[in-house]
């Protein structure tokens, strides 16, 4: 009976030895630095899989409409406004805002000052590359540079940037997380770096693969100190071949800012190149003046 005790007590203390290896191995901290990538790395190639594999990373354009909802410092909704956002990856975007009455979202939702939103109307907001554009009432006009630089710099810290064409760049670092539960559901984080310092952080749920949460984490230069960026996905919907979230929820320093509800997304639709220069703005100004003189 002893020397059983003593043959139960060893099979338990290896079992806790080789229990306690496979926990160590999921923590970051003791992983040497090619496992953490090799796994980080398997953990994009499930999440790009789960979101359509080649049906996602092969989107080139895609429109989305729906319904976004700002935030206010005090957490309470502000307003919110309908869009139809047109987009070609990587820098070409074209957002047109339909604003009804008191309700509409203030014009900083846009990051633009001095758009005019009276009595409602289309507010149109342009991108291409380096060049940006405004409608409005009062017309065409030039984006200001420090709206453009904004763009691009979302450009960059844009997911499905991240996950569809800037995963080879140089400098492009991987890392696994660890894991954690957020948002309740268990989840495996991957940390990526790219070659100017800017962190991103994916929560990928380990039983869909789908993305539950990103963070984007970069320094303001001016100020020195550090902003992160959150975005949580909920409401997945296979649109066209891609698994999209259709509710979007962005945080900015740990205060909501903005929700979007997505009612239907559109991929590959063929845009003609016009859409995207300032030309299609100005045909369009032209219509609704003529329009107007007509009344």
């Amino acid at each position: 009976m002893r020397v059983k005790l003593v043959q139960f007590g060893v099979f338990v203390f290896i079992s806790c030895l080789v229990l306690a290896a496979g926990a160590s191995a999921q923590r970051p901290d003791t992983m040497m630095p090619e496992q953490s990538e090799a796994k980080g790395k398997q953990i994009l190639v499930d999440l790009i899989n789960a979101l359509g594999g080649p049906g996602y990373t092969e989107v080139r354009e895609s429109l989305c409409e729906g319904r976004r909802v700002l935030f206010g410092h005090n957490g309470e909704p502000t307003g919110n406004i309908g869009f139809a956002d047109y987009r070609r990856y990587p820098d070409k975007d074209r957002t047109e805002y339909i604003g009804r009455g008191h309700n509409t979202i203030l014009p900083f939702l846009v990051g633009i000052d001095g758009l005019d939103w009276s009595h409602g109307g289309v507010v149109i907001t342009l991108y291409n590359g380096d060049h940006g554009w405004t409608y409005d009432r009062s017309g065409v006009n030039e984006l200001p540079a420090t709206s453009i630089s904004d763009f691009q710099e979302q450009v960059k810290r844009n997911v499905d940037n991240l996950l569809r064409l800037r995963l080879k760049e140089p400098g492009m670092t991987v890392r696994f997380g660890g894991n954690d539960t957020v948002d309740l559901k268990q989840v495996d984080w991957v940390e990526i770096t790219d070659s100017e310092e800017r962190k991103f952080r994916l929560a990928v749920d380990r039983s869909t693969h789908l993305l539950v949460r990103s963070s984007v984490t970069t320094k303001d230069e001016e100020t020195q100190q550090y902003n992160d960026d959150v975005t949580i996905y909920t409401n997945y919907q296979l649109k066209d071949s891609v698994w999209t979230p259709l509710q979007i929820s962005r945080e900015h320093n740990g205060r909501r800012a903005v929700q979007t509800f997505y009612d239907t997304c559109k991929y590959n639709p063929s845009f003609s190149d016009d859409i995207f220069n300032k030309s299609s703005l100005t045909k369009q100004a032209a219509q609704a003046l003529a329009k107007k003189s007509k009344n």
